[in-house]
């Protein structure tokens, strides 16, 4: 059951979930995403996200989880994706797996905008909860906080 066509956010039930739609909606760093699996799910398993990159959107800084494997499946676009310092450009269809431990980061550095798949295991959609707050401020967020809430969530700059 869609609560609102606009926003694309549904009300919390087993169903389908379609594209721009999700049982939350946050947005940070110029990026939008739609949870349409949350930890509340699935006794914190895993969360999926379909995410939306801006061109040339800011990247979160490099970073490495201690609590969790990623996974990106890029559906349009083209996504650079850096790991342990080697650039990998992913285009539709493609799949990165970040193993837990590993450093990354990741944005579009194309024209055009980019739109992924995320999947956090266990799952990661209270930090995104989080960084939506943070970015939705007055003012955007100091370095050190947005440092200060990867650190709270397992992830440890690099």
């Amino acid at each position: 059951m869609v609560d609102s066509v606009e926003t694309g956010v549904r009300t919390l039930i087993v169903g389908v979930v379609g594209s721009g739609e999700g049982y939350k909606k946050y947005s940070a760093r110029g990026s939008v995403m739609f949870f349409k699996a949350l930890a509340e799910q699935n006794g914190g398993d895993f969360s999926l996200m379909e995410r939306t990159l801006p061109p040339k959107g800011r990247r979160p800084p490099p970073h490495r989880h201690t609590n969790c494997s990623e996974a990106y499946f890029v559906l349009d676009g083209q996504v650079s994706v850096i790991v342990e310092d080697e650039e990998l450009i992913v285009g539709p269809e493609g799949f990165v797996l970040i193993p837990r431990g590993t450093a990354h980061t990741f944005g579009n550095a194309s024209e055009d905008d980019a739109r992924l798949l995320v999947l956090h295991a266990p799952a990661m959609d209270a930090y995104f909860a989080g960084l939506h707050e943070l970015w939705n401020r007055d003012q955007p967020p100091s370095t050190d906080e947005e440092r200060a809430l990867m650190a709270r969530f397992g992830m440890e700059t690099v």
